[in-house]
């Protein structure tokens, strides 16, 4: 292999490992208001869709999650265990995987500006809430109004917030030729 191949190969490698470690430490920095808490987790996976493309984006969320699954302290409030995806929590936290995959589509279409980066990440946001509510109600037993008002209303404008930080250090990335190869 060349040279030039190894060092891209690393690069996305080193990458990818900062995302998922930067989702385990986004998970700290949480606010406990209900069932879920709010962390800055939504962030840094839909940093990791938008940097490291949709492969290498679910690569880095799929790795956090293998952590927190193997016992490792890195979900909400440093708990662990699969227990805790298959809990209340765990339709947010596995909806990750689609919401880092579906943001990886700006990589591919060659999404380079602000406001497409933004949509995209709403929609990544989107998914994650899908999946969530979906994991609370069957969890949980409670209706799909219920699931809304606990699992979707009260993170719809730090989700909103969280958007516009991921899209504009997407932005600042590209401008400044920092993404990985």
């Amino acid at each position: 292999m060349s040279q030039p191949f190894m060092l891209r190969r690393i690069h996305r490698l080193v990458w990818t490992s900062l995302l998922a470690a930067l989702v385990a430490v986004g998970a700290f920095v949480a606010l406990p208001i209900g069932p879920v808490p709010v962390t800055l987790q939504t962030l840094f996976v839909l940093l990791a869709g938008l940097t490291l493309g949709a492969r290498n984006g679910t690569l880095a969320v799929t790795l956090y999650l293998a952590a927190g699954s193997l016992g490792l302290p890195v979900f909400a409030g440093g708990k662990a265990g699969l227990a805790v995806l298959l809990g209340p929590t765990g339709g947010f936290l596995l909806g990750f995987i689609p919401s880092a995959m579906f943001c990886g589509l700006a990589r591919g279409l060659g999404v380079k500006k602000y406001l497409p980066a933004l949509l995209i990440c709403v929609g990544g946001t989107a998914v994650t809430l899908l999946a969530g509510t979906v994991q609370l109600m069957l969890v949980l037993h409670i209706s799909l109004e219920k699931a809304l008002a606990v699992g979707v209303l009260p993170f719809l404008p730090g989700g909103a917030a969280k958007c516009l930080a991921a899209a504009a250090v997407y932005q600042f990335l590209v401008k400044q030729k920092l993404l990985p190869l």
